[in-house]
This record gives C-alpha cells, structure tokens and sequence, in this order.
C-alpha cells in the first residue's frame, strides 16, 4: 500500500466519521488556541513595557537619591527620599574629563504644584530641569519651544506644559505665550510638549517643566535649595552605557566621600534593569497561562486517543481481512498514525486560525496588545501533528499486533 493510498484512507476515515472526528479536534483546536492567545498576550504586555520604558530616553542611566532616616521616629524611607543627590554632581558628571562616555546629563527636581490660569486650577507635576531634559527624555515641543541656556541662566519665569496640561489649564486654547501662576509667581508658557502616553499608572504628559535654576530661586527654599530628585543620564552609545554607569558611579562615590566596599547613598538604574523588573510579573502569567494552554492540548491528545482505540475497536474485521491478504504490520500501523495526524494537523489549522482570530477582536476589549507570531503559528501547528502522532501511536500499535485469525473471529 502506497503513501498515496495511506493518505487517501486515512483522510476518508476521518470524513467519513464527521462528528466524532470534529469532537475529537475540538480539544487540540481549544488548546492550540489557548497556547496562540498566551503568547500572543505575552508578547504584546512585553512589547508595551518595553516601549513604555524606551519613552524615557534611549541609552538611558536613571540616578536616585539613597533612603531617608526620620530623627524623630527612626523611620527608614524608600529609596529616592533622602537629599544626597545635588546639581553639582549633575555638574560633575557633564565633565567630559571625568566621564567621557556620558554624552548628556539632566538634573531635575520634582514637586506638586498648583498651577493656576484665570479661574482655572489644575494640580500637576513640577519638574525644575535643563536644557538637556529634551534630548535625554527624547521629548518634543508640537508649539512654540523649549527651554533654552539663556533660561536656565537668567532664571526665567518661563515654563513648557504637556499637552494634558495644557487641556486642563487652557481647555483647546493656545496656551503659548500665556501666562500661569505658581505659588504666586507668573510663568510664561513658551512651549507644549507633544504627547507621550503613560508609564504604568503615571502619566507622562501631565507635568509643567520650569529651568532649575527657577525652581531653586523662586519657587523653593530650605537647606534642601541646591538637591536634586533625580539625575538623567545619556550614554553616547548603547554600547557604551555600562562604562557609563562605572564612570557615574566612581565619580557619586568619589564626591561623596564613599569607598568601593561603602553601600552608595544613590542608586542608580539602566533601562535593562527597569525593563526586567517590568517584565517579570508578565513573564510569570505568561508561564502560568501557557501551564493551563498545555493541559488543554494533554486533554486534547487524551481524546485522539480514545478516539484512535475506538476506531481499532471498530475495525477490527477490516484489519484482520487486510491481514489475511498480505498487507504488514507497519502498513497498519502507518495508516492509522495517518489519520491520528490528520486530527492533529485539521485541530492544529483550526486551533491557530481561532487563536489569530482572537487576537484580532480582543485588544477591543482589553488594554493589552496581542502580537501574533508566525513563528508560534507554525510551531504550534507542528505540537499539534506530534499530537496526534504521539497519542496515536498506542493504538496503532495495538491495530498491527492483532493476529488476522482473532480478527475475522471477532463479532
């Protein structure tokens, strides 16, 4: 019996047996499809971290003040609470003598405020930072423009809002050239930022940039005058940013009087690391959903092969006549391994176009993304015919061991 001959067989067995063989798809097809979706999902949550984490600058190094101790009640604050940061080590680190591998660096400091326009109130973030910010940040103005070195060096009452700012402050106005009020203090609005979108549950377009100096001259006072909250830091490359991060650590350690073994009074972040951090519940979900993908597609398989020993059941003269005419073991075990793979591949094709179907409707209704790999596509389509094969084999096997006299005997 021919390869041809086998195929033919095999697949008219399976239409001739319509109902039972689509029952019998029905759990490959639901696995197949769960294992598209979780990977598909997977992938999107990914990719939207990663690009959320790309919005705040590429070859990116984040530094953080260390934690804070309260005197009174012996508290430890988290991270980013304490003052160690200053605009002289943002100073420092600009040095291309001391860290030749950083191409920019933007100290900011960052407050709730009040902005007020007329009769409107909206309360946003204040970030008092440099010129630099824009091009570390990779950020745009879509009107007017951005902080300039004469602002920052004469202290000016200007200030560049986002665009979610802007529509709260000036509700579809214009709001370049107009002015807003902080703690009493005018500010000229010369620019709007174009939008960003939102990194987890904050908003990057809400927030009203002012130059450093401003912030440090007029809008706040104390001990805590010259302190940054954060220092943003460029590499010149990718391939440059870990000997960025050495050179930005060994000069925060040196300008703070830390030796190598001392734990740092700073912290400091690259873009893999947040991005990892980001990633790891995703990572664990997608784990945890592709465990539940997989005990669908072991149901699936168990239903192949009852389906498979049913059909041995069934046909049992028919093999002991073919038996009885010449026709091998093997030629018996390969046409049902045949019509075993025939389910799986049919489940397989039916089970990844549900899955891409799926992943077309669901970002309707859910936030997250749904990437569809070709890769995974195809792959899943091969599990499915190894299915079939793999939970097909017990019965084929019992199929070629019977002996064609037992088999013509049997009622």
């Amino acid at each position: 019996m021919s390869w041809l001959d086998t195929l033919r067989t095999g697949f008219d067995s399976v239409r001739t047996h319509r109902l039972r063989s689509a029952l019998t798809m029905l759990g490959i097809l639901i696995g197949i499809s769960a294992v598209i979706l979780t990977v598909g999902l997977g992938q999107g949550a990914q990719a939207q971290v990663r690009s959320e984490i790309n919005a705040l600058g590429t070859n990116l190094l984040v530094i953080s003040p260390g934690s804070s101790t309260s005197a009174s009640t012996g508290v430890r604050g988290g991270f980013g609470t304490a003052s160690t940061l200053t605009q002289a080590d943002a100073t420092a680190l600009s040095s291309k003598v001391v860290a030749p591998d950083i191409e920019a660096v933007a100290p900011t400091k960052t407050s709730s405020a009040t902005l007020v326009n007329g009769s409107t109130t909206w309360t946003s973030s204040l970030v008092g930072t440099t010129p630099s910010w824009s091009t570390i940040r990779s950020r745009k103005v879509t009107s007017g423009r951005f902080l300039t070195a004469a602002d920052q060096r004469n202290a000016a009452a200007v200030t560049v809002i986002g665009p979610d700012t802007a529509t709260e402050l000036f509700a579809g106005r214009s709001p370049v050239g107009q002015t807003v009020t902080v703690d009493d203090i005018p500010l000229q609005v010369v620019g709007v930022l174009a939008a960003s979108g939102s990194s987890g549950s904050t908003t990057e377009d809400d927030l009203a940039l002012v130059p450093l100096s401003t912030v440090t001259q007029r809008l706040v006072g104390g001990s805590t005058r010259n302190s940054v909250s954060t220092i943003y830091v460029k590499a010149t490359s990718a391939k440059t940013l870990s000997a960025a991060y050495q050179e930005a650590e060994a000069e925060l350690r040196s300008l703070h009087g830390l030796s190598t073994t001392s734990t740092a009074d700073f912290s400091i972040a690259t873009q893999d690391s947040i991005l990892s951090a980001a990633t790891s519940v995703n990572k664990t979900l997608t784990i945890l959903l592709a465990g539940i993908a997989a005990i669908a597609l072991l149901v699936g398989g168990i239903g192949v092969m009852n389906i498979m020993l049913v059909s041995v059941t069934e046909r049992i003269r028919e093999i002991g006549l073919r038996k009885a005419i010449g026709a091998r073991p093997r030629a018996i075990r390969r046409q049902f391994l045949v019509e075993a793979s025939v389910l799986g591949l049919a489940g397989g094709i039916l089970g990844v176009t549900l899955g891409i179907a799926g992943g077309l409707i669901l970002p309707h209704f859910v936030s997250t993304r749904v990437i569809i790999s070709p890769s995974a596509s195809a792959l899943a389509i091969v599990f499915a015919i190894a299915i079939g094969v793999g939970f097909g084999v017990y019965p084929a096997s019992r199929a070629a061991k019977l002996a064609p006299i037992d088999a013509l005997r049997s009622e």
